[in-house]
């Protein structure tokens, strides 16, 4: 993932309505949420849910299909990694994956930073 791609993934997330449609989708696994259960869930009407749900299409994070007279959003997982990876890449202060990021713990400095005392 580029930066530009990262700012605007995570400036689409930079929004409580839409960042709540969005852990929604990725909450409901690959079957997704119709808009209607969306806008249920959240209390949004139609039109504000639409909106948001389009910037997160523009975003690359939502993908949608046509079923009859209902449109299913789903979360695209890969953008998501690729959100997480491009986030985490330089992790621990190197290029290559720490032992605690792959265990999946938090990462942390290679070295803590010390501070001076004062004499």
């Amino acid at each position: 993932m580029k930066m530009n791609e990262a700012v605007t993934s995570l400036a689409a997330l930079a929004q409580a309505s839409r960042l709540a449609a969005y852990r929604l989708l990725v909450q409901a696994g690959q079957g997704g949420l119709t808009v209607g259960e969306i806008g249920t869930r959240l209390k949004l009407p139609g039109a504000t849910l639409n909106s948001h749900l389009n910037v997160l299409r523009r975003a690359g994070l939502v993908r949608d299909t046509r079923e009859g007279r209902s449109i299913r959003c789903r979360a695209d997982y890969a953008r998501m990694d690729a959100l997480l990876a491009y986030l985490t890449e330089n992790c621990c202060g190197n290029d290559t994956p720490s032992p605690a990021r792959i265990r999946g713990e938090p990462c942390a400095p290679v070295c803590a930073p010390t501070r001076r005392k004062r004499p």
